[in-house]
């Protein structure tokens, strides 16, 4: 199985598991809201899929999802983003999680990835974007903050924006 780009007969597929697991087509990161059944992305067959945005000189890996964890789907994933930002000429490659979200959070810690920042409270104004946001995740835990990571990959660039 290999990581290759979206196609438009991947669409249905994709925003049906986007409805299953994520609530919606949408997604909201920083404060952006993504129709995330229209952005560019990369599958592994059908395990998996990553959504990403490229502006300026940044690529935004705004899903990622692997239907099989731990067989190293996402790694994949992340992995050819890396490599589609490099060749594009972006400085940063940046996503966001939330703050309830721990394997998310130590899955991005063990690819390299940095935490860039905490943006406290950040889940109220989303969810005015998208009501549909859970009060509590992973174990339970309340979602209230966004974590952003980020993979710099220019070495000239020392922070986040």
């Amino acid at each position: 199985m290999h990581v290759r780009p979206l196609v438009d007969d991947d669409r249905p597929w994709l925003r049906a598991l986007l409805g299953r697991h994520w609530g919606s087509v949408r997604v909201v990161t920083r404060g952006r809201l993504h129709d995330a059944g229209r952005l560019p992305g990369l599958a592994m067959g059908r395990d998996g899929y990553l959504l990403y945005e490229l502006r300026e000189d940044a690529l935004e890996v705004v899903v990622v999802h692997a239907l099989l964890p731990r067989r190293g789907i996402g790694r994949a994933l992340v992995e050819a983003a890396v490599e589609l930002a490099r060749g594009a000429g972006c400085r940063r490659a940046w996503l966001v999680t939330t703050n309830d979200n721990r394997p998310a959070i130590d899955f991005y810690r063990a690819l390299g990835w940095r935490l860039a920042a905490v943006h406290v409270g950040a889940i109220a104004a989303s969810r005015r974007l998208k009501p549909e946001i859970p009060a509590r995740g992973v174990d339970d835990v309340p979602i209230e903050d966004e974590w952003e990571f980020e993979l710099l990959l220019d070495p000239a660039v020392s922070s986040s924006p």
